[in-house]
């Protein structure tokens, strides 16, 4: 299994991250935007604003792999204060199905991953450090 897999692991990592940020940028587009069933734009400058905009921009960084590490690492602690936040201190448990925070949960260690393993070979930061594959 691993002679057959292993050759894919780099273009794998893309598309996790690709998939991870289509994802997270729907909640941005969602709060900042009402697409898609928005309740309609947040208070300017609000929290909720803020984690928006951190969606939305952050998501879009991360699709096409620019600045991968540091968006990454910053969104995977906007997902670890949200987790905290959101999910923890409301429900007094910090079992992510108890609490509901799965998706918290998993955004910020999918996040800390790419923050440590990188874009993957198609991506703008592969492309800028001549790393880029075409596969």
């Amino acid at each position: 299994m691993d002679r057959l897999l292993a050759p894919f692991a780099p273009q794998m990592l893309s598309i996790l991250r690709i998939a991870t940020a289509l994802t997270f940028l729907s909640h941005g587009t969602q709060k900042l935007l009402g697409f898609p069933a928005g309740r309609g734009a947040p208070e300017f400058l609000s929290l909720y604003w803020f984690a928006g905009m951190l969606e939305l921009v952050g998501g879009a960084l991360l699709i096409i792999g620019l600045f991968t590490r540091p968006v990454a690492f910053i969104l995977s602690g906007m997902m670890a204060v949200a987790f905290f936040m959101g999910h923890v201190a409301p429900s007094g448990s910090l079992i992510p199905i108890v609490n509901r925070g799965e998706a918290a949960y998993l955004f910020c260690f999918v996040f800390l991953y790419i923050a440590c393993a990188g874009p993957g070979p198609w991506s703008l930061d592969a492309r800028r450090e001549g790393t880029a594959t075409v596969r």
